[in-house]
């Protein structure tokens, strides 16, 4: 692909990934959905995190370094909404099997040493994560303090959950090392243990490596500090990071123009279709099961759109 712009993701869309051990033994296949639209579709996290898959699925959140102004809502919202999807599906497996259930929010320790000093102080998000900042060579003009701030915030946010931190840039080096991160979420295998906590640097901090006291405070004056109402460590971080980032005021509703009803992709089969699709979705309010009924109606690629900001990795292993 070269150094080809990506297309934008616009809704959902999904690919997958195989992998073989050895000869004559089976691949492992690795389940790819990628959500777009910043957050505002985050309703269709509801088609790929479901209870059969959520015991081997991973997160991985990819952010803009170039948008700071926006960095802590999309964070934030699309973190919350994926935490109650999964929080509704273990409650749900806890009514039947509660040792499957506490099973599943004991493995979201896996990432912390058991010696950690600051395992009383954080709270693991609920699935393997995996934060990425992309735009890194945009990033990397901003002045020295505001890439600090930037940095030490997501550090912090990282290291409050579990999650591992990476800043990707065109360098083949850093692609390399963000193929060993998914390629451990997906296929298990050993991630890279390359470690870069400089602010000057692109960032790589594995899950568990970082800690508090290497963090730091956020930065700001005393003073400062002593002026921010906080009732938590998120929030005092929330707080001072969006002093000097305010967010922008937005809807979330209206992020993103529905690329459905731009004029320059009408189709009137599809766009017939789409109309009936979206009177029963309306009806009934399941989308996955227009999904599902759609595959079976012959797909051989099954294709959502989706954009930017989220990519769930669900892998698991099946013989082709």
């Amino acid at each position: 692909m070269g150094d080809e712009a990506p297309k934008p993701t616009l809704a959902l869309e999904y690919t997958f990934g195989r992998k073989a051990k050895g000869h004559n033994t089976p691949k492992d296949i690795a389940h790819f959905w990628e959500l777009g639209g910043g957050t505002s579709l985050l309703d269709l996290t509801q088609i790929p995190i479901t209870s059969e898959n959520i015991r081997t699925f991973s997160l991985v959140l990819v952010l803009d370094l170039s948008k700071p102004n926006e960095l802590w809502h999309t964070m934030d919202r699309l973190l919350q909404v994926t935490r109650k999807r999964v929080d509704k599906i273990v409650a749900d497996i806890g009514k039947s099997n509660s040792k499957a259930a506490n099973q599943i929010m004991q493995n979201i320790w896996k990432s912390i040493p058991n010696n950690h000093p600051d395992r009383e102080l954080i709270d693991p998000f609920p699935l393997p994560l995996l934060i990425i900042g992309s735009k890194y060579d945009i990033f990397q003009d901003f002045e020295s303090e505001k890439r600090k701030i930037i940095c030490k915030t997501l550090r912090f946010i990282s290291h409050y959950y579990g999650a591992s931190l990476l800043f990707t840039n065109k360098a083949e080096s850093h692609k390399s090392v963000l193929r060993s991160f998914v390629n451990h979420l997906a296929f298990g295998q050993d991630k890279s243990r390359l470690l870069s906590t400089d602010h000057n640097k692109p960032l790589i901090i594995p899950a568990g490596s970082d800690s508090l006291s290497q963090i730091g405070t956020p930065s700001a004056s005393d003073s400062e500090l002593r002026q921010v109402n906080a009732r938590t460590p998120m929030e005092l971080w929330k707080k001072t990071y969006e002093r000097v980032f305010p967010p922008e005021n937005r809807n979330d509703s209206k992020d993103l123009k529905d690329p459905a009803k731009d004029p320059q992709y009408a189709e009137r089969e599809v766009d017939a279709m789409r109309a009936v699709k979206d009177q029963v979705r309306d009806g009934r309010g399941n989308c996955r099961s227009l999904i599902l009924q759609q595959m079976g109606e012959g797909f051989s690629e099954f294709l959502l759109v989706y954009q930017h900001w989220a990519c769930c990795v669900t892998p698991y292993k099946g013989k082709l």
